[in-house]
């Protein structure tokens, strides 16, 4: 499989693309790794706009992992995960479960996101918290698998 391409979505209604600092943190990451960044969008925290971004990203634009940042928690603007939900084919439940779990070990808040992984066509979607710390850590514990499983989701083997 080629080197893996990412759609990056914030969802905020206080970010700009200039002042996304998770945005640009995991921008580093993925560019790190050798991978490339496709698309860069900061999205006001509605059930619509997200959805259509997430749509955009992987319908049009096509990225095999689409990462969103923000509106995961308690709060009646977080409607991220009721949007990937909404759009979203298949369950990925492993990977937000593997984030929730290891984020445990760093504070107990973890336990406050509400975050989801689906897929969607040929792309993986999963929710990030917005902070740029714990953006970051959450990524770091999943990036590892996503090669494998985009590869199986392309249709290699296990």
């Amino acid at each position: 499989m080629s080197a893996l391409t990412f759609a990056l979505i914030t969802c905020s209604d206080t970010r700009t693309i200039e002042t996304d600092e998770a945005g640009h943190a995991l921008t580093a990451l993925i560019t790190e790794r050798g991978w490339e960044v496709v698309s860069h969008e900061v999205v006001a925290d509605d059930f619509t706009a997200i959805g259509r971004a997430l749509t955009s990203a992987t319908d049009k634009v096509g990225a095999d992992v689409v990462l969103t940042c923000g509106g995961t928690g308690f709060s009646k603007k977080d409607v991220t995960p009721e949007a990937t939900l909404a759009v979203g084919e298949r369950f990925a439940p492993g990977i937000a479960e593997a984030i929730r779990a290891q984020s445990m070990a760093v504070t107990r808040r973890a336990m406050l996101s509400r975050g989801q992984a689906v897929l969607r066509n040929n792309s993986l979607i999963v929710n990030l918290p917005g902070s740029t710390k714990a953006a970051t850590e959450s990524f770091s514990f999943v990036e590892d698998q996503l090669e494998h499983g985009l590869e199986m989701l392309h249709g290699g083997g296990h």
